[in-house]
């Protein structure tokens, strides 16, 4: 399978090659040339399968002249066999025609897991083969830096630098990456949010190379087209146990940076039956605001109880974009300068598209407690901050009420004690027993200004000689 730029101006490549590119050289994001298609008896095939089998089953298109199957087969076993829970993903329900995807089963309790675990391991099988050593770059609203380091952190090609906005993740979230003490582990804090971050990462793939000996950057932010991809199993895997193909199967996605929901969007042109994807945002609305309006703007970044949807640029809207104009990449490449000079209007066209599949609803923080408060006084079931804005939203939204709903249940609310606090709930979430002393492990982490120059002469200074 081929790969090519939403912006069009950057060569066609292999899954290796999107895997190890990350950004595309235009500045654009990869996407399949073209989709796999799943029929409905196909997919009614995959009935019954566990988690692996059936991601094996989906990712094989994706990676076919790169990657040979027995070693993906083996990788996927590899990764999954590190989550907690034989379901790997298991679905709860809350009432009649509402349910949970927990998503935290994972070695770092959130959804980033489910990819991350994959990606490692995919990275580390192809750079042994070429026998080169890369250096990853990523940014952080909270779980993906974890995920990421916790995926690669016994790679021996790889190098990893993360950065996270300094005082602007929980404190769980921080020492899961802080706590991770590795030779080519790098946890920076940058005086600045998680939008700087972001900005940081696009620049230094799209700048003029400024690693030694012509070191390879990496990304494993969602920009990486191997992230996208390893999450598309999961609405396969939801939609199989509640009935699908013959039933159609909806799905509440907390999301920020719109790369998990995407993932849900793809599943669903591959043959899937969605007929409702629902955008739940915290008050950095930017994607309510986008589809409401029409209107892509930056607003002030705030900090809320759901940090890791604390995004005002949500980058994998651009992939999303380039199907709405029927994948014209001068268009989004000229939509996408005017957005770094202030706001862009999509137009009637590509809206009435988005607004055929996609819903949006934003929740406050004084929302998302008494979410998190009624849904444990309902049914004894405690979510974590983001997954109750997804729930919330699941009911404001729902188009058919006799479909299933689906909220994806992203974090575990061990790592947001604070929102569940001020719920009002006394039982406070305990982590897991993987994390049971993860108050007492040592941190080491560098506060570096928000300044690209600077960490970017850290990471030289840093990096394995």
């Amino acid at each position: 399978m081929n790969y090519i730029s939403t912006r069009g101006n950057a060569p066609a490549l292999d899954f290796e090659g999107v895997l190890l590119a990350g950004l595309a050289a235009d500045g654009g994001l990869y996407v399949p040339e073209q989709l796999p298609q799943f029929s409905s008896d196909q997919i009614k095939a995959m009935r019954g399968m566990d988690y692996p089998s059936l991601a094996f089953e989906i990712l094989k298109p994706f990676v076919e002249g790169s990657i040979e199957f027995t070693d993906l087969r083996r990788l996927i076993d590899e990764a999954y066999e590190t989550f907690r829970h034989d379901a790997i993903a298991p679905l709860v329900q809350l009432d009649q025609n509402q349910w949970v995807l927990e998503l935290f089963h994972g070695p770092t309790l959130a959804f980033k897991d489910f990819a991350l675990q994959l990606l490692g391991r995919l990275l580390d099988h192809v750079l042994e083969r070429r026998q080169e050593r890369v250096v990853i770059m990523g940014a952080t609203s909270g779980d993906t830096g974890s995920a990421a380091i916790e995926g690669c952190r016994h790679c021996e090609f790889i190098d990893i630098f993360i950065l996270h906005p300094n005082d602007r993740v929980s404190e769980v979230q921080r020492r899961q990456m802080t706590t991770v003490l590795g030779e080519n582990i790098h946890n920076l804090a940058i005086e600045g949010n998680f939008d700087d971050c972001q900005a940081m990462v696009k620049a230094s793939f799209v700048a003029e190379p400024f690693l030694p000996d012509g070191r390879a950057l990496v990304a494993v932010n969602s920009i990486n087209w191997a992230r996208i991809m390893a999450q598309i199993v999961y609405y396969f895997y939801a939609a199989l146990a509640l009935g699908a193909p013959e039933r159609t199967v909806n799905f509440s996605v907390p999301t920020g940076n719109f790369g998990d929901i995407f993932a849900g969007y793809l599943a669903r042109s591959m043959g899937l039956p969605i007929d409702q994807l629902v955008i739940a945002t915290n008050r950095n609305d930017v994607l309510h605001r986008l589809l409401s309006s029409g209107e892509y703007a930056k607003l002030q970044l705030e900090q809320s109880m759901s940090p890791s949807m604390d995004i005002t640029v949500s980058s994998n809207f651009e992939r999303l974009m380039f199907d709405l104009y029927d994948r014209d990449g001068a268009i989004v490449n000229q939509l996408m300068a005017d957005f770094q000079k202030g706001s862009i209007q999509l137009s009637v066209t590509a809206m009435s598209k988005a607004r055929a599949l996609f819903s949006s609803y934003c929740v406050s923080d004084e929302e998302t407690c008494e979410e998190i408060a009624a849904i444990f006084a309902q049914c004894g079931y405690l979510l974590d901050p983001h997954s109750a804005i997804g729930t919330l939203a699941a009911r404001a939204c729902q188009r058919d009420t006799t479909q299933p709903m689906v909220t994806l249940a992203t974090a575990h609310p061990a790592k947001f004690p604070a929102a569940i606090e001020a719920s009002g709930i006394q039982r406070a979430p305990e982590l897991p027993a993987h994390l049971s002393d993860l108050f007492d492990r040592a941190e080491r982490f560098t506060i570096l200004p928000n300044d690209l120059a600077t960490v970017q002469q850290h990471m030289v200074n840093g990096i394995a000689k």
